[in-house]
């Protein structure tokens, strides 16, 4: 992604819709880079009080409807088949960060996406047409995105992929990523998502930018 400005040269809010795996690292990347985040789940706050306890003063628990209004930027990261739940009006203008993959033996077959008519991010940014939203973080293991992460510059720097409609939205998120150690492939609109989701060559594998872009090629 081009240079610039970072969103992040003060402290920002992230917050999370799904606190699991992926939802929990991301909180951990963002404290320890001096961030705030409001932490959210299906079961509720009072689930997440030894995460919020690990994390320190920067993070909190709510529902949902509250992370997603005190988010700066908003991260969903709950299992694809749950998207409808992702309130829409606390998300209206914010740039939306979508984590999620699509798996029929979990989520169960959906017909448009089994055919290749469009995708799950498609398909979470038409039921939150007020957002914007843009896919990331759905390539890499939790425990990958948590120790993969190199200054900028160091020559097998892992890079990520991310695909959006929105380039301001991409830049932060951009920026967002790389403030984590990773460098940034731009795969295009929403649509190329399609590009880094499983069974695609891109997927959970450590690839450099270059080697990223000829993966996405390929796909």
């Amino acid at each position: 992604m081009p240079g610039g400005r970072s969103w992040f040269a003060v402290a920002m809010t992230l917050g999370l819709i799904g606190s699991g795996h992926i939802g929990g690292t991301l909180a951990r990347l963002a404290v320890d880079r001096g961030h705030d985040v409001v932490l959210s789940n299906s079961r509720g706050p009072e689930t997440l009080a030894d995460l919020v306890a690990e994390l320190g003063p920067h993070a909190r628990a709510a529902t949902p409807a509250e992370a997603a209004r005190a988010g700066d930027l908003v991260v969903v990261t709950i299992p694809f088949g749950r998207y409808r739940q992702v309130p829409v009006a606390p998300l209206a203008g914010k740039v939306v960060i979508d984590t999620n993959n699509y798996y029929p033996g979990r989520d169960g077959h959906v017909a448009e996406l089994d055919a290749d008519q469009t995708t799950s991010s498609e398909l979470l940014a038409a039921h939150l047409p007020t957002s914007r939203v843009i896919k990331a973080f759905n390539s890499i293991y939790y425990v990958d995105l948590r120790t993969h992460g190199l200054p900028a510059g160091a020559p097998d720097r892992r890079a990520l992929p991310i695909a959006g409609d929105d380039a301001a939205a991409k830049q932060a998120v951009a920026d967002l990523i790389e403030s984590f150690g990773f460098d940034v492939v731009d795969a295009g609109p929403l649509s190329e998502g399609r590009r880094f989701q499983p069974d695609t060559p891109a997927y959970n594998i450590r690839l450099t930018a270059a080697q990223l872009r000829e993966m996405l090629a390929k796909a």
